[in-house]
């Protein structure tokens, strides 16, 4: 009933406008005439190559396309009123491509040269375009139409053969939707995925868009590990079987992330029924549609969407609330049902049919301005300059393509129909982050129902354990040994490094399956091998160094290291000779000799406040320094308790002191005393002597580049048990060893060498595994467990424990502070102080002269009586030198008798 009104309803506008009625064939051509006049109205002829045989799309834009013509038709009508009359025709000719490149190109040469159309809008690639005008030997700029692609998204490309103003495309540029699946793939920290396309006949290969999309996982740290071409599926004979051969491949890798690109709706219904058959829609998959499969869900029923429950797609966000959209949305259904009956249940319009509908929309207001002849390049300046609003949003062309950035929705498909959980635009955000508070907007059905995002990776191929190659060629055994069981026809792989592995693989939460394959060249082409993925990874006492980052990734260190220089011993003559100062410490030492000097001048004032001249009157001070010969030279008994009081303890500690006097220097007497033979490296340049390290390592490389040692003077020792002939020889100066190697070869031979010179920090010891591994992150988290609760350390132990070497070598002794002598100290020292108070106290009440108890002090001791007598004289001598100076200056002569006696 629909169909017939609509055929009256343009039946009638026909006549109306005194054109002929639209015909409906293969080749449909709906014209419009808007009136009667004299003058000759403008015609402009519109073509169509569209695929409405076979594709949703196609169909959609067909429909859209015959709706704009007809609103085209009507807002003419209503616009001409009793006094105006429209010069504007435009008459639409379609054709179908049939899906076929070849069958599309010959479509639009045939409306060019039947139809002299000024524009053609449809499904048509640059490429098919240049086919176009080669195959026609057209004179580019005057012949070829105006062409709208509407192909979407929009893909810039080479140059071609005629002007580029002529080829608009009808959607946005393809890299926004490449930097928005690189956003949600950033979001999962997903590192790597596999991408996968219909491979269509003629021109499009895949590889344009697999090179943007690789550009903008790079942005977020990702990478396509595989990319897959599906046989276009339309023509084959067998899409089926050929989709499980293809997806077969796919369920071989470890890679578990698929973004679906360039596939028509019938094949990406195909693929996800295949897929779900295969198992391959279960836990631990991720599914990822582009933009023109996830624009189209909104068209299929709920059991195509049953076999893609968990997929996440982007569409292409318009505005649906609008009273335009609405009842264009409500005139669509209507005349998509009347067309196509069997689809009637899913008519709503998608952005492709919206844009198709604008298309005829804009080139129809760019001839209305023309107003005159239409051509193709006349018709494309004009285009270029519109700027209105569509259905599908913004119309403004830039550089070819639509300028608009669009904001996608990011989709889950779930149950019967999907729930948008994010948007993305790129104006409003950066790759990696959702506009939405750069949060998702709702929890996320995966595949499968799992209810944790997806690892999206599974540990191997398929019956393929992961090979991990071990350097068979270690200098240092005790880190990686390969050992050939003859009897067994096996090989045996230990070693500290092997068990810290082991134990890591012990924390996963997943059981790892691998081989480790003994390699035997150095360790630079072992990591080398992993960049080409002859191996899975390597692992041993591998350096994480800077140079090798440009071919692996490392996990966390399992150990700290760095480069440092052990040397041969000698004697150290200088600090025998002064070795009893090393006793004690600088700070014990002055600790003694001030303790020593307060006790004695406190013994000192008692002794003389109650000795022989009771009529002392103060303390001498300019004399506290010979208070130790005093008390030691004074032979007669102390006559004071508080003396006793004050000496008691100070003895004790004097006796505590001296045993741990002696204890200490007596073991640094029995220990040698040595020093290293070698300081620093700049000795050795300087020398030009030779020193040794593993050739087969790392360190020859930095020992030249960053240490600036001569290559010639660099000597290759393979084996750690090389080093001691080679220094008892005099080939080598010096050793360069990373500090965990340096630990076991002076744990091996602990007696004749020592570390010397500082330590070159590096980056530790890790395992190395090719870019963008998954298994890093969960490697490096065990090493870390492994690490915090001591597990590392404990091994590191035991492969050092194995050695039984004991040394009798010292590098100086451990000097004595005063610390565990505080306690006595601080006793004596409070003794020492109360009684010095009470002395004091003593003293100040007999209120005696200062200078008159310095005199009682020198008078009372027999030999500084002598010293007080000279003191005195030399007094004597000054009092009269300074009479007789007073003397002759009063007088303006010296007058002897003038001198005053002393």
């Amino acid at each position: 009933m629909s169909s017939v009104l609509s055929f009256f309803m343009v039946l009638f506008v026909s006549i109306l406008a005194g054109s002929k009625a639209i015909s409906i064939s293969e080749e449909r051509a709906v014209k419009y005439k808007p009136c009667s006049t004299t003058k000759r109205a403008v015609a402009v002829r519109i073509g169509g190559v569209v695929d409405y045989g076979t594709t949703r799309i196609g169909k959609e834009q067909k429909v859209a396309m015959e709706m704009a013509i007809q609103d085209s038709m009507i807002s003419n009508l209503d616009s001409s009123s009793t006094t105006t009359c429209s010069q504007l025709q435009l008459d639409l000719h379609l054709k179908d491509s049939q899906g076929n490149p070849p069958r599309a190109a010959a479509a639009a040469s045939d409306l060019i040269r039947s139809e002299q159309v000024q524009a053609i809008i449809g499904t048509l690639t640059l490429q098919e375009v240049a086919l176009v005008s080669e195959t026609d030997n057209m004179n580019t700029t005057k012949n070829l139409p105006l062409i709208v692609s509407l192909n979407s998204p929009a893909q810039s490309s080479s140059p071609v053969p005629f002007h580029s103003s002529i080829f608009l495309q009808m959607a946005n540029d393809i890299t926004f939707q490449m930097h928005c699946i690189a956003a949600i793939v950033g979001h999962f920290n997903w590192r790597k995925v596999t991408a996968i396309y219909e491979h269509s006949i003629g021109f499009s290969d895949g590889s344009g868009i697999i090179t943007l999309l690789s550009e903008s996982l790079r942005l977020v740290n990702s990478e396509i590990e595989h990319h897959e071409a599906f046989p276009s599926l339309s023509s084959h004979s067998d899409p089926k079987g050929a989709l499980k051969r293809e997806l077969r491949k796919l369920e071989r890798k470890s890679n578990r992330v698929f973004i679906v690109l360039q596939f028509s709706l019938n094949s990406a219904m195909l693929l996800f029924e295949t897929a779900k058959q295969m198992g391959m829609m279960g836990k631990g998959y991720v599914w990822i549609i582009s933009d023109e499969i996830a624009s189209l869900l909104d068209s299929v029923d709920s059991s195509v969407k049953y076999n893609m429950q968990g997929v996440i797609g982007l569409k292409t966000s318009f505005e649906d609330s609008s009273d335009a959209f609405k009842g264009f949305k409500s005139r669509f259904r209507r005349m998509y049902g009347s067309h196509y009956p069997e689809e009637e249940e899913n008519s709503s319009p998608s952005i492709f049919a919206l844009r198709a509908y604008d298309a005829i929309t804009a080139i129809g207001k760019a001839s209305g301005e023309l107003k005159g002849k239409v051509t193709s390049k006349r018709l494309s300046q004009k285009l270029l300059s519109l700027d209105f609003k569509g259905l599908s949003g913004e119309i403004r062309f830039k550089n070819g393509m639509l300028a608009q950035s669009p904001t996608f929705q990011i989709i889950n498909v779930v149950g019967k129909g999907y729930t948008e959980i994010a948007s993305w635009s790129q104006a409003h955000s950066s790759l990696g982050n959702f506009v939405e508070h750069g949060e998702m907007t709702g929890p996320i059905y995966w595949p499968g129902g799992l209810p944790t995002v997806p690892k999206g990776w599974t540990l191997s191929e398929v019956g393929k354990p992961l090979k991990i190659g071990v350097p068979a060629g270690a200098a240092f055994k005790q880190f990686v040994r390969v050992s050939n069981l003859r009897y067994k026809n096996a090989t045996l792989v230990s070693g500290f490094s092997v068990n810290v592995f082991e134990e890591v693989v012990k924390r996963l939460p997943y059981e790892l399956h691998y081989v480790l394959v003994p390699f035997y060249d150095s360790y630079d082409q072992m990591v080398e091998q992993v960049y080409y993925k002859v191996l899975d990874a390597a692992v041993g006492d591998i350096e994480v160094f800077a140079d090798r980052f440009r071919y692996v990734e490392y996990t966390q260190p399992y150990v700290s290291s760095g480069l440092e220089m052990v040397v041969t011993v000698e004697p150290d003559k200088v600090k025998e000779t002064w070795m009893f100062m090393k006793a004690f410490t600088k700070r014990m030492w002055l600790q003694l000799i001030l303790m020593h000097i307060s006790i004695c001048s406190v013994v000192w004032l008692i002794e003389n406040q109650h000795g022989q001249n009771p009529e002392l009157k103060g303390l001498g001070v300019m004399l506290w320094f010979s208070v130790t010969i005093l008390f030691f030279a004074q032979r007669e008994p102390l006559k004071c308790n508080l003396a006793r009081l004050v000496l008691a303890p100070w003895l004790f500690v004097i006796l505590v002191v001296t045993a741990s006097f002696t204890a200490s220097l007596t073991s640094m007497m029995t220990v040698s005393q040595l020093k290293p033979s070698v300081t620093n490296i700049e000795t050795l340049q300087r020398t030009n002597a030779a020193v040794g390290c593993n050739g087969n390592s790392f360190i020859v490389r930095y020992l030249v580049n960053t240490l600036k040692f001569k290559p010639e003077n660099i000597k290759n020792l393979s084996s750690v048990d090389d080093y001691p002939d080679a220094f008892a020889k005099g080939d080598i100066a010096a050793a360069f060893f990373v500090v965990p190697h340096a630990k076991v070869f002076l744990a091996k031979y602990c007696n004749g060498f020592i570390r010397s010179g500082p330590i070159y920090k590096l980056g530790g010891f890790g395992f190395a595994f090719p870019k963008g591994s998954p298994l890093i992150f969960d490697i490096s988290e065990a090493i870390l467990e492994l690490t915090e609760s001591g597990d590392v350390e404990q091994l590191e132990k035991a492969m050092l424990s194995s050695f039984n070497c004991s040394s009798s070598l010292k590098l100086g002794g451990d000097s004595i502070g005063p610390e565990p002598f505080s306690g006595l100290f601080k006793i004596s020292g409070a003794i020492s102080g109360f009684a010095f108070l009470i002395t004091f106290v003593r003293i100040a009440s007999k209120r005696l002269d200062r200078w008159s108890c310095v005199q009682a002090c020198l008078i009372n001791k027999g030999f500084w009586r002598w010293v007080y007598i000279g003191l005195c004289q030399s007094s004597q001598i000054y009092r009269f030198s300074l009479s007789s100076r007073r003397s002759f200056n009063q007088n303006g002569i010296f007058d002897d008798v003038a001198r005053v006696p002393i």
